[in-house]
């Protein structure tokens, strides 16, 4: 796996443990960075603690407006029959090519199937290829609710 996909994972974990406990996210990020090796690198380590970081503390503020958009555009499933690990891998790669900008739609896109593909069922990949399609349609149209966020 490569160390972007790791710290993604790492984001991934927490933000499921977050959504089915009543844990801390600041404790439970804490604990996965002891239980995961994001890179050898010191440096290196950082920045990929740092990106998992951003990609926690963007989406948690934003989840409620984040599941809004999802739930929009997935209107064949209603967002409490996502499983919670599809739910949050969607928020991820919106979060990243939506709000932080900062990952190329395609990038974020297909680290979101391959995502799927390690923890999610056999049907999630295509399920997460396709919500995210229409929502990289229409992300000019949906984030104009989210200016200020």
């Amino acid at each position: 796996m490569k160390e972007r996909t790791r710290a993604r994972s790492l984001a991934l974990q927490v933000l499921y443990e977050v959504d089915l406990s009543d844990h801390l996210p600041g404790n439970i990020f804490t604990r996965r960075l002891q239980e995961v090796s994001l890179s050898d690198n010191e440096e290196r380590r950082k920045s990929l603690e740092d990106f998992a970081h951003q990609i926690i503390f963007g989406i948690l503020p934003l989840t409620e407006k984040l599941d809004t958009a999802i739930a929009d555009y997935a209107p064949d499933w209603p967002l409490d029959q996502i499983a919670p690990i599809d739910r949050n891998i969607l928020r991820i790669a919106f979060w990243e090519f939506g709000i932080s900008k900062k990952t190329p739609i395609k990038v974020a896109i297909n680290e979101a199937v391959e995502l799927a593909k390690i923890y999610g069922s056999d049907g999630a990949p295509s399920f997460i290829n396709g919500v995210l399609g229409s929502l990289a349609a229409q992300k000019n149209e949906i984030f104009q609710s989210f200016k200020g966020q």
